[in-house]
């Protein structure tokens, strides 16, 4: 069973979250909470697997909740997904550098929301690779003031270029395709970037790309 933990100061919303996940046989709510502080206390109390964390509440915000929970070491395996509007851009910047594992539009598709739940419970972090990206780009400005590629040093030639692409949003499937390899090739390569670079996820290795200007934003590799 997947744990999940709804924090939006709209109690409609929370409202049209918990229907949704609970009318599926493998994920649970175990809670809500409509402000920063409370979300923090929930998932301190609940441990959930997933957390949709909204940005703008009273009371501690979603980015504020977001670092207090990543810093938390009891907290590791509650993965955080951002429900945004593409008006947040400023924030979602810094909520990829807090820890944030992905995001979520609020006028997603309901088919979507399940999928992201039990995609990040599942520890892959690949949420929308499309809009992870548009996102990334719009705000990738503000990630870094310069590259720094020295992180780069501890990656091989194939790593670096297999990390290029999880950059511009491709799957481990697009990626077995683009380089002539097997997705499972494809995927554990990605494992051992992650792991080279001491990355939570797989948004936190499209940071990366950004910081070290092996991705450019607005650029088609």
């Amino acid at each position: 069973m997947i744990r999940v933990a709804i924090a939006d100061d709209q109690q409609l919303i929370r409202g049209g979250f918990r229907s949704l996940l609970e009318a599926e046989p493998d994920l649970e709510v175990v809670g809500e909470a409509g402000t920063g502080t409370a979300a923090v206390a929930l998932v301190t109390r609940e441990k959930p697997d997933v957390v949709l964390m909204d940005i703008r509440m009273p009371d501690g915000d979603g980015l504020w909740a977001t670092e207090q929970i990543v810093a938390n070491p009891a907290l590791a395996n509650a993965h955080i997904v951002i429900v945004t509007t593409f008006e947040l851009d400023e924030y979602v910047a810094q909520a990829i550098r807090a820890g944030a594992s992905g995001f979520l539009v609020k006028d997603t598709e309901p088919e979507e929301l399940i999928r992201a739940v039990r995609v990040v419970a599942g520890g892959d972090a690949l949420l929308s690779p499309t809009i992870t990206k548009r996102l990334l780009e719009r705000v990738a400005g503000t990630l870094k003031e310069a590259p720094d590629a020295s992180q780069l040093a501890v990656l091989t030639e194939r790593e670096r270029e297999v990390l290029g692409l999880v950059g511009h949003g491709l799957t481990n499937d697009e990626i077995g395709r683009r380089l002539f390899l097997s997705p499972l090739t494809a995927k554990t390569h990605v494992s051992r970037i992650m792991s080279k670079l001491l990355a939570r996820d797989r948004v936190q290795l499209v940071v990366v790309a950004y910081e070290t200007g092996l991705v450019r934003a607005g650029y088609q590799g």
